[in-house]
């Protein structure tokens, strides 16, 4: 289940094509030297996470693995969160490498698109999600730990907050495509916490109700 060299559009194409619900493979990430690429197929859709190999270890949000194989086993049992309306996704179904891959791709990818009605450009790398949201969040401060009312609003792979829903210019915008990880927050005194990592900084957000931030969750790791 292995593929070294399976660039993003060739694995959609091929667990599309090919692969069931669930089906899965593991490639070299075209982002970085040290970054994996976990390709699952949910239904009619393929998604991908990050798995970033560090020492002798290999990251998952904030899970780590001694191994690749552990991590799948894992998650075999552990569903992950792959659509915007919440569809779980399980580890059920390797791609093997052995498998007789065709050399042209885009063949692979009109075919594609042909049995799933997909057009061509649904399959194009690096196509961002339609999925968009906005609304108020109570976020935390960097430097200050205050919490403050902010405008957000999701659009693509950008996340951007302003003072509020009037303002034109955003205090600042995130490039999602750069979040390790998007998940529920307890380690507040408030409510309704959920946190997105990045490399530099975790940011500290609060929705008005469980289920609201429930769907803020799941559409930020949709982006993922």
């Amino acid at each position: 289940w292995y593929h070294d060299n399976l660039t993003r559009h060739a694995a959609e194409a091929l667990l599309l094509s090919n692969g069931q619900d669930g089906s899965y493979l593991l490639r070299k990430s075209n982002e970085r030297e040290d970054l994996y690429s976990l390709s699952v197929r949910g239904k009619d859709s393929v998604k991908h996470f990050h798995v970033e190999h560090i020492g002798t270890s290999f990251k998952f949000g904030f899970n780590e693995f001694s191994s690749l194989k552990e991590l799948v086993m894992h998650f075999a049992n552990q569903p992950l969160i792959g659509s915007e309306t919440g569809t779980l996704i399980v580890l059920k179904h390797p791609y093997p490498r052995k498998v007789e891959e065709p050399s042209i791709y885009e063949s692979v990818r009109v075919h594609t698109a042909m049995q799933t009605g997909r057009t061509e450009s649904d399959l194009v790398p690096n196509a961002p999600s339609l999925g968009t949201k906005e609304g108020y969040l109570i976020k935390q401060g960097k430097i200050v730990k205050n919490w403050k009312t902010r405008w957000f609003t999701l659009h693509r792979n950008e996340l951007k907050y302003f003072k509020d829903q009037t303002a034109t210019e955003p205090i600042r915008a995130l490039d999602l495509t750069e979040c390790s990880a998007v998940q529920f927050d307890y380690s507040q005194e408030r409510v309704n916490c959920f946190c997105l990592v990045f490399p530099l900084r975790t940011y500290y957000l609060c929705a008005k109700t469980g289920i609201e931030a429930d769907e803020w969750i799941k559409i930020l790791r949709w982006k993922l």
